[in-house]
């Protein structure tokens, strides 16, 4: 292509001829002007680049400050919150550095001081403190450097007036992030207070200790009520066994009486004798050893039945003495058996012994309402049965009670030892025997715990610990 024929578009469409021969003349497009356009072209450029930094530096500043104003405003409400707690508290607390100058403090102590809190910012601790003692104490608290807590430290501090005010303080370290100690946070409460707290608290044990045996007790007469018969039935055969045995000694004594009477008078020996026969004097000697042993024997009973009526019904004195809990369980089914209008058996597969600490009386109570439960449990059973089996298990005595009743209904279970809870009739159950049983078993360290058969019928087992030889 020749140069006169060489051209160059432009942006609107035109061509612009270079050199010479054209028909007419045009704008020349030299290189300067290319060169200045492309530049203003770059610069535009860059300055759309800087106003997009700054619409993007402008947003985040936008979100900085949005973000910075919710934590002004979460701040502001914690501080709120704190103030509010400090204020509202009822314990005393300081709040100080390492070398004992006051940081903050709450109402409660300006109030009890009879100061106001602002008074006390800077100052140390060891100027609300009354005397020596107390001082020191607090010095030792911030010469400590480990990390271990103190608790009820009983100080005095000092009032505006001069009086000293004992209070129990709890001590802890405070640190910063880096685990370095910043000082100590002392939280308390005047000692009156707490000694009224505390014998309130104590009398409120007492009462509870004294309503508890009392329902003990209660329980327990309730019990031996229904026992009456039996344990009558049970005294009646000795008593009548010792009475008969009287009246025969009675008669033997009148026989005695007249044979030496004779002895000692004129008969002939032949009259003597035959006195001697007709009263029978040799027969009665033999019998007198076997009469006396009896006697001794149906009083010794009585009185053993006797015994354990006192012990079952005394009021408790929480004796822990070792026992045969084998003749406890026995006596307690003898008991219950003879007051149990229908027949009820008990089956008995024991140890010969079993040697347990703690109240023969109070356990039997325990055995008693276990047996009774069981004869109630089994009234309209087709076989009224109660098996009773006990053994040595690491270290325990086991006795388990399996009836041949219905069993317990399984929304029961969990509601068994508590306490008033009963399904029997108004008027026939207090709903306490077991929830006495429990705790009585409890208190001797062992456990008392309820369950179905899984042949049926309810089990109670009984844990207690063996006398440690």
């Amino acid at each position: 292509m020749s140069e006169e024929s060489r051209s160059t578009a432009l942006p609107d469409g035109s061509d612009t001829l270079s050199g010479a021969g054209s028909g007419e003349p045009r704008s020349v497009l030299t290189v300067e002007m290319l060169a200045a356009a492309a530049g203003a072209s770059a610069e535009d450029g860059i300055w759309l680049d800087v106003i997009r930094k700054m619409d993007e530096v402008y947003n985040d500043l936008l979100q900085y400050e949005v973000a910075l104003e919710e934590k002004n405003a979460t701040l502001e409400d914690t501080q709120q919150f704190i103030s509010s707690v400090l204020t509202s508290m009822s314990d005393l607390l300081i709040v100080c550095s390492r070398a004992g100058v006051i940081e903050s403090v709450n109402e409660a102590l300006a109030s009890l001081l009879g100061v106001d809190a602002a008074s006390l910012y800077g100052r140390t601790i060891f100027d609300l403190f009354a005397d020596e003692e107390s001082r020191e104490q607090a010095g030792r608290l911030l010469s400590d450097q480990s990390s271990h807590a103190v608790e009820d430290i009983e100080m005095q501090l000092k009032a505006v007036n001069g009086s000293a005010i004992p209070v129990s303080l709890n001590c802890t370290p405070r640190y910063n992030g880096v685990g370095k100690m910043l000082g100590l946070v002392i939280t308390g409460r005047p000692v009156g207070e707490l000694r009224r707290a505390y014998q309130a608290l104590r009398r409120a044990h007492e009462d509870l200790k004294t309503t508890q045996q009392q329902l003990i007790h209660s329980e327990k007469m309730a019990s031996l009520g229904r026992l009456v018969a039996g344990v009558a039935h049970e005294l009646n055969n000795p008593i009548s066994f010792v009475y008969g045995n009287t009246v025969a000694m009675k008669r033997y004594a009148d026989r005695l009486t007249r044979y030496l009477v004779a002895i000692h008078g004129d008969l002939p020996r032949e009259e003597r004798e035959a006195l001697r026969r007709e009263l029978r004097i040799d027969r009665l000697l033999d019998d007198l050893p076997s009469l006396i042993d009896g006697t001794v024997e149906g009083a010794e009973r009585t009185r053993d039945i006797v015994d354990a009526l006192k012990r079952f019904s005394a009021t408790d004195r929480d004796e822990r003495q070792p026992f045969d809990l084998v003749e406890v369980i026995e006596r307690a089914v003898q008991w219950v058996c003879k007051a149990t209008a229908d027949q009820f058996a008990v089956s008995l597969s024991l140890p010969e012994s079993i040697v347990v600490p703690g109240s023969a009386g109070q356990l039997q109570q325990v055995v008693m309402n276990l047996v009774q439960n069981a004869a109630d449990a089994t009234e309209h059973a087709r076989e009224r049965r109660l098996e009773i089996s006990g053994r040595i298990e690491q270290g325990e005595a086991v006795i388990e009670f399996r009836d041949s009743g219905p069993g317990i209904p399984a929304e029961n279970l969990d509601k068994l030892f508590d306490p008033f809870f009963t399904t029997k009739p108004v008027g026939q159950g207090t709903g306490l025997g077991l929830a006495i049983s429990y705790g009585i078993v409890e208190r001797h360290g062992g456990k008392l715990a309820a369950s179905n058969h899984p042949k049926g019928g309810a089990l109670f087992s009984l844990r207690l610990p063996l006398v440690q030889k």
